[in-house]
């Protein structure tokens, strides 16, 4: 939606801000009736860097961070945002924001003073056009070539953040601007090294005065109107929407990591699990399953790793622990650790979760577990294990909101003899199928 609110003359402070690469057109310059005094203004006081419990991303920079002729600010930090100074008279200006690939106009408004903001917050190449007394006295093109630019990540999930940074480099790589990505310190270590040419910030050190423009990449449930992605997440799958919401190619692909140890950690061969999740609806629920696999792996000759944080988790009646005859390398460990284990792996059996996503990004055979979620929400993979003759991906479902705080959300068959009957209808011979799949996994112990 558009807003036009009065903003005072100490709100339209240039301060630290960037010159901007807007083409001013006035000939001669601003003449009457923008004549009268102008009090110089003030720096606003900075909002400190405080995330409410319900935002996840950093809000941008109260004022727009680039600035054109008499006071006139604007840039794209949370889609196009365009600031007409308050100078003391109504003054009749005129705001047109536009797509620059087809030219179409996406808002136009008429006002005095305020704030004249995109619909749209996902990548869009805008253009900005401004009026006074119906002469064009500034227009700027889209164009981050050279400009600084912040992509924000959730910092929770880490199976998000490894399907998405592979997008936010290339749109890097598109449109050559200096990047930033919001990302925890265990992930900047993981990719840091290897893209040097990129800024892996935490989300306390982001100057937000520093930015042209910056896109938020998310799984936005309820964004019913599409401002602030392009399609539904849960139509186009878990990594590839973050291509959407960037505008670039949505093929997929693995970012590249540096670890500071490659070294293998052990010499006999093995196979990596993860076994744990966030809530039942994630987990393999068949009974027993865990153990099944672990025998069988060990039978065909592979010692059997364990790399969740927790050995143990779960609540209420649902626990899960390191299956039985699994070498335990759960823990606080980094990332990169984690890592280097999954590196050396002749095969990583895991579910929907973000270990997954470690394993797959290390080129690791990564044998997938999951029925709440379908095959395209996750990254290809030739082992995937789904049953599709029981009831699977309620995540997909629009009509159907995932619940965070409900551990044991299962929407369709909760409290029946059907819950989690994506999984528990799983057996391990489904999955030791999928693992045998696998180049080099069938073997024995006397295979050498």
């Amino acid at each position: 939606m558009n807003d036009a609110v009065s903003l005072s003359p100490q709100n339209t402070a240039t301060s630290a801000a960037p010159a901007s690469a807007g083409t001013p057109l006035v000939t001669p310059p601003i003449t009457p009736p923008i004549t009268p005094p102008i009090t110089p203004p003030t720096t606003p006081p900075t909002t400190p860097f405080v995330a409410s419990p319900h935002q996840i991303f950093l809000a941008p920079a109260l004022l727009p961070t680039q600035v054109g002729p008499a006071g006139l600010r604007f840039d794209f930090n949370d889609g196009a945002r365009v600031v007409i100074p308050d100078f003391g008279q109504p003054l009749p200006w005129r705001v047109r924001i536009s797509d620059l690939r087809d030219d179409s106009t996406l808002t136009e408004v008429s006002l005095s003073s305020g704030v004249v903001r995109s619909p749209a917050k996902y990548y869009v190449p805008y253009g900005i056009t401004i009026w006074l007394n119906d002469v064009m006295v500034f227009e700027h093109r889209f164009d981050l070539r050279d400009q600084d630019v912040l992509i924000q990540i959730p910092l929770a999930a880490l199976g998000d953040v490894l399907g998405w940074i592979p997008y936010a480099l290339r749109f890097k790589d598109v449109h050559g601007c200096r990047l930033a990505c919001v990302v925890t310190p265990a992930v900047a270590a993981l990719f840091r090294d290897a893209h040097p040419d990129v800024e892996f910030v935490a989300q306390e050190k982001v100057e937000r005065r520093k930015y042209y423009a910056t896109y938020n990449i998310g799984l936005f449930f309820d964004d019913k109107e599409f401002t602030q992605q392009p399609r539904d997440f849960r139509e186009t799958g878990l990594h590839r929407t973050a291509a959407h919401i960037l505008g670039v190619d949505d093929t997929e692909a693995r970012a590249k990591t540096a670890l500071p140890d490659v070294s293998r950690p052990m010499a006999e061969p093995y196979v990596c699990i993860a076994v744990q999740s966030t809530a039942q609806c994630k987990y393999w629920n068949h009974p027993g399953g865990w153990d099944a696999v672990v025998a069988g792996l060990r039978e065909r000759g592979f010692q059997v790793v364990c790399v969740d944080q927790k050995p143990r988790y779960g609540k209420n009646d649902f626990w899960q622990s390191i299956p039985e005859g699994a070498i335990d390398a759960t823990g606080d460990l980094p990332l990169t650790e984690r890592a280097r284990w999954l590196m050396h792996a002749s095969a990583f059996v895991g579910l929907s979760s973000g270990l997954s996503w470690l394993a797959w990004t290390m080129n690791t055979p990564t044998v997938l577990i999951s029925g709440f979620t379908l095959p395209h929400n996750e990254f290809a993979t030739p082992y995937r294990v789904i049953n599709p003759d029981v009831c699977t991906g309620c995540w997909h479902d629009p009509a159907i909101r995932y619940n965070h705080d409900d551990f044991h959300f299962c929407p369709r068959h909760k409290g029946t003899e059907r819950a989690f009957e994506c999984t528990t209808s799983i057996t391990p011979d489904a999955v030791l199928s999928a693992v045998d799949r696998v180049p080099g996994m069938l073997r024995t112990p006397d295979a050498g």
